[in-house]
């Protein structure tokens, strides 16, 4: 397998099919919260009960979703790279809390779990070169 050892050249090529392929597929969910109105954003909001947030649930949904969102716009262009991950990492420790919370089970609650691991790493990597934020 030494044809893989030269893959570690193209680590920040590694990082922007990450940060596309994440950036996608948070728009793809978070645009229909965004575009679902108040009652979306009440509905969205209600997990922060799962955290012992019990005001506020449209203002919570919102931001979820404004996050979700335009956060995964400026992951795919690594603009704010670093803040961006951290929001979208109490987003998904939410969706964590609420679908343990529910009884929804870990299998239910892994997704949220993949992405907040993952959000956590990045935080730590940086956007890469191929990004606005390059170092």
């Amino acid at each position: 397998m030494a044809y893989l050892a030269t893959l570690g050249k193209y680590k920040n090529f590694g990082l922007l099919v990450i940060r596309v392929g994440l950036g996608i597929m948070f728009i793809y969910h978070g645009f229909p919260k965004l575009a679902g109105g108040v009652h979306t954003w009440e509905q969205t909001g209600q997990a922060t009960r799962y955290v012992h947030i019990t005001f506020w649930p449209m203002v919570w949904g919102l931001l979820s979703a404004v996050v979700e969102t335009f956060g995964g716009f400026l992951l795919i262009i690594g603009w704010a790279f670093r803040p961006i991950c951290l929001l979208l990492l109490i987003n998904m420790i939410v969706a964590t809390a609420m679908h343990l919370g529910k009884g929804d089970g870990l299998m239910a609650a892994s997704h949220a779990i993949e992405d907040a691991v993952m959000f956590a790493g990045l935080i730590f990597l940086g956007p890469g070169a191929y990004s606005v934020d390059k170092k």
